[in-house]
């Protein structure tokens, strides 16, 4: 399991390699370059999912229930 990914801002296209929880998906993530708010996308459990290079450690080892927005409501 790979537990760093690249994420990279769809605004202004600055990418970063930050460390993925083990433990609970990443819902938010300010870009370090232009301050932006990142979410995820619909569809995806976190921004690592959307945004980054490798998808998060529950999504890697397919965890029964699917990702982590197993409880997630909008």
């Amino acid at each position: 399991m790979q537990l760093e990914s690249t994420i990279t801002c769809p605004k202004c296209g600055g990418a970063s390699t930050e460390t993925m929880p083990t433990d609970a998906c990443q819902f938010f993530y300010d870009c370090p370059h232009c301050g932006t708010l990142l979410r995820p996308n619909p569809g995806d459990c976190c921004v690592f999912c959307s945004f980054g290079t490798i998808p998060c450690p529950p999504k890697q080892g397919e965890e029964v229930g699917g990702c982590c927005d197993a409880g997630m409501t909008d």
